[in-house]
């Protein structure tokens, strides 16, 4: 029987084990994936630092000091728009480069891995089955957007955003930054550039799927693209459509011995797309909660799980939320994006909001009252 497995082992299944392993290197721990690695995974491919302090946490560290960090973030809507120096760069890392280092570091702190698709996961009295055969103390899902994992644990899934995203050379007028778009229509719907640092940018389209509105076809979400940053599809490969499981105003995990993290928790930025940073935060977490409670012996990891992710992203959940329903105002989003562009402070807490941890505080929100 493994102490821990892991289905899924993009960052926030690798997380969980390297924080599982971090509180107890003895424990065994499984990574399942039905991917070998290196494998590419459609994303923004943004690094916030926040997500490198993270990893220090566990001893990972270097694992993005051979990319060139990116300094400037831009804002747009129509013609207002925002593009400053942020407090501190980002870096823009392909998921085949990320993804594989940070697996290496997880097999590295004693974890295993092999190539399998989970088809599904059975609770039991002392045990969790995964797959029918695969014994298991514990389980962390970190299977994704359409995860079986929670599918099993009956969590209903939340709001669905569908974007697609490709690799283009970086023109000069988008070069060494973040560049986010927002599109002229209901919200969120964005286009973003983010500049790789090597030639490449990382550019894509999305917006969040609604019942009451058809449901955007490849074609439409290129259109929309390029509409909104003109040239960006030109020499572009490797497009791939993925939806985004986007947070919501609350985010409660279950008790018990399987715990979800990242995008099986539906844990998305819905202001942003961003993702990576919820991924590794809310893996390390479960990882850890896991190896506490295989050392009082308890079945329970999920309730630790929960009190820290709520101490963690409890508030700034709800104010990614808040934020997501004004910007479905555009006015009041142009208001943000003007303040922003006025003061280095809210833009600063913008960025934040957007990209990691951050909160509404008081300046931000003056100004978006004042619109």
């Amino acid at each position: 029987m493994w102490d821990l497995v892991v289905v899924g082992a993009g960052p926030a299944g690798a997380a969980a084990a390297l924080g599982a392993l971090a509180v107890d290197p003895s424990l065994s721990v499984l990574m399942v994936d039905r991917h070998d690695f290196p494998r590419d995974k459609a994303c923004g491919d943004g690094i916030a630092p926040h997500v490198l302090e993270l990893l220090a946490e566990v001893d990972v560290t270097g694992i993005v000091d051979d990319w060139t960090p990116v300094r400037r973030f831009a804002l747009t809507r129509g013609d207002v728009g925002v593009e400053r120096s942020m407090a501190r760069p980002t870096w823009v890392v392909p998921r085949t480069v990320f993804d594989q280092r940070l697996v290496e570091a997880a097999q590295a702190a004693g974890a295993d891995l092999i190539q399998r698709r989970v088809r599904g996961v059975q609770v039991q009295r002392r045990s969790t089955i995964v797959d029918g055969e695969i014994d298991a103390r514990f389980v962390v899902g970190a299977d994704g957007a359409h995860s079986v994992v929670r599918r099993d644990l009956g969590v209903k899934a939340g709001p669905v955003a569908l974007a697609i995203r490709g690799y283009a050379p970086t023109p000069p007028k988008r070069a060494a930054s973040q560049v986010i778009a927002y599109g002229p229509g209901r919200q969120p719907s964005y286009a973003w550039s983010f500049d790789r640092g090597d030639g490449w940018s990382n550019v894509g389209y999305g917006e969040q799927l609604s019942a009451d509105r058809p449901r955007p076809s490849r074609a439409d979400l290129m259109a929309h693209l390029e509409e909104l940053l003109p040239g960006a599809t030109d020499g572009a490969k490797s497009w791939w459509g993925h939806h985004l499981p986007l947070s919501g105003w609350s985010w409660r995990p279950p008790a018990g011995p399987v715990m979800l993290a990242g995008d099986a928790a539906g844990l998305i930025n819905p202001m942003t797309g961003e993702g990576i940073y919820y991924a590794v935060a809310t893996g390390l977490l479960a990882g850890r909660a896991v190896a506490r409670a295989l050392r009082v012996d308890s079945a329970d990891a999920g309730t630790p799980y929960r009190r820290q992710t709520k101490r963690l992203l409890g508030r700034h959940l709800r104010h990614t939320a808040l934020t997501a329903q004004l910007s479905r105002s555009g006015r009041i989003l142009d208001a943000g994006i003007r303040a922003a562009a006025a003061d280095q402070r809210i833009f600063d807490d913008l960025v934040d909001l957007g990209l990691a941890d951050g909160l509404i505080t008081g300046p931000l929100l003056r100004a978006l009252i004042r619109s």
